[in-house]
């Protein structure tokens, strides 16, 4: 059975303080959901195997729905990892990951991202696999005495020249969704994870899990839904 963490009810508690990590102007932009799990027989290998093909999934489904944003994915089932060996079992007799622990939010390339709330900028690196987060940062906050994450990837690799340790203030702009070749691989999106125990980890960590594992991340990383107020309104 799935236990939550007090982080959980510590965000519900504050979600109307956040500031949104995309900015919206509620009376013109739109975000609608987009499904990328194994379920949709319309995203086939054909399309994710292939980044132009990909790319126009996205593009004609943000015109389709006359939306700036596209979201979904958390605890989300997808086929798209086994294109990439980034998400390969370990040995031949483990499973591979497949469940996608983070939220994603599909857009333009250069779109700003904010810190919804302070914190320190723990760590970053380009994690350049293909299928990778390329670009990725990781901020530490601090809410109601309880320490937290939240991961940032897919970025741009101009935002890798912040300082590692610097704060970053509650709605700063400091980072923007990247070009394929900067983030992986993949059209232009960002992946934000809320992260409570980094386990050691410096500028990555496991936004896919294996199916076996579910439970753990989804304790370790929970809903970031409170952070997306753009989403629920």
């Amino acid at each position: 059975m799935l236990q939550f963490h007090p982080l959980v009810s510590a965000l519900k508690r504050h979600r109307e303080s956040f500031h949104p990590v995309l900015m919206l102007d509620p009376e013109k932009d739109r975000i609608a959901s987009v499904d990328l799990s194994s379920k949709n027989r319309h995203f086939t290998s054909d399309i994710y195997s292939d980044i132009e093909k990909f790319k126009s999934f996205i593009d004609m489904n943000l015109q389709a729905t006359g939306s700036k944003f596209l979201y979904g994915g958390y605890c989300e089932p997808r086929d798209i990892y086994s294109v990439s060996s980034v998400f390969d079992a370990d040995h031949s007799d483990d499973e591979p990951r497949r469940i996608h622990v983070g939220i994603d939010i599909w857009g333009k390339a250069g779109t700003p991202v904010h810190a919804p709330i302070g914190g320190v900028l723990h760590s970053m690196a380009m994690n350049d696999a293909i299928g990778d987060y390329g670009s990725t940062l990781v901020l530490q906050h601090q809410l109601d005495g309880i320490a937290f994450h939240t991961l940032y990837g897919h970025m741009s690799a101009s935002d890798l020249v912040l300082q590692e340790g610097s704060y970053i203030m509650q709605g700063q702009e400091f980072a923007h969704f990247g070009m394929p070749h900067e983030n992986g691989n993949w059209p232009p999106h960002l992946h934000f994870q809320i992260i409570i125990d980094m386990e050691l980890n410096e500028g990555d960590y496991p936004g896919v899990c294996r199916v076996s594992e579910l439970l753990k991340y989804a304790f370790n990383c929970p809903d970031p839904e409170p952070f997306f107020q753009i989403i629920s309104n």
